[in-house]
């Protein structure tokens, strides 16, 4: 079994318009850049990222975004990426803010078959309230849509949020190390959103600082392994099964 592509073109040629991605990467650290790239050089459009944040001018994801081939983000931190606020100010882009520790395990949920869960995050601010602004109308000015209140319940006398978890179409991550299964090693700050957009992810696309044979990877580093979800036909052997939901 080999799920090795020959080029980053080639990983990405299935991503179409309008398809949904979590991307890993911690600020610039552990960002797929080349991967980015080539979905950017595809001419990949209206694109909905789950992202902790959308790169700088010229940089990770900022590249897709200043082209305008990003349609809506879900994220934590905007940053002082200039282009992104005349966006979203303008209502050229949509953009859903969550607290950083909420979009972690709203990924993890997602890639864990977990629908909703409840969290501290945010209660008494307006993220429980609703009505931060997702879009605005085209020129800025007026909210053309805002977030909705979310569900607060108690338990043992502190108030929660319901959280739903996040899947996207594919995942775009960058590794470490990885064999030519899929399975997958993460290391530093990459290792902070990698692997829960991963886990997100119907099916994801990674590139590897180093790729090794399978069995160069101790079982006990593997951070990521990979997994069958779905056989074409019953009782076909595992190198015939697509790897949706995991590398």
């Amino acid at each position: 079994m080999n799920k090795v592509c020959g080029s980053a073109a080639e990983a990405v040629a299935d991503i179409p318009d309008g398809a949904s991605l979590a991307v890993g990467g911690f600020g610039l650290s552990g960002v797929p850049a080349a991967l980015i790239d080539a979905v950017h050089a595809r001419g990949t459009t209206s694109l909905e990222v789950v992202s902790n944040n959308c790169g700088v001018d010229g940089r990770g994801l900022g590249v897709l975004l200043a082209a305008g081939r990003i349609a809506r983000v879900t994220g934590s931190y905007v940053g002082e990426y200039k282009e992104f606020a005349r966006q979203y100010l303008g209502g050229e882009l949509e953009v859903e803010l969550t607290p950083q520790g909420t979009l972690a395990e709203r990924l993890r949920a997602g890639g864990a078959g977990i629908p909703a869960f409840y969290t501290p995050a945010g209660v008494g601010t307006q993220v429980a309230q609703g009505g931060l602004p997702w879009r605005y109308a085209p020129g800025g000015g007026e909210v053309a849509v805002a977030s909705p209140p979310k569900e607060t319940r108690e338990f043992g006398g502190r108030p929660y949020l319901l959280e739903h978890g996040i899947t996207t179409d594919f995942a775009l991550v960058r590794a470490w190390r990885g064999d030519r299964h899929g399975n997958l090693v993460f290391r530093h700050a990459a290792a902070d959103f990698n692997p829960l957009a991963a886990m997100a992810g119907h099916l994801t696309i990674a590139e590897v600082e180093e790729l090794v044979e399978p069995g160069k990877l101790a079982p006990d580093q593997v951070h990521l392994r990979w997994r069958p979800v779905r056989c074409p036909t019953p009782g076909q052997p595992p190198t015939a099964c697509s790897p949706i939901g995991r590398t």
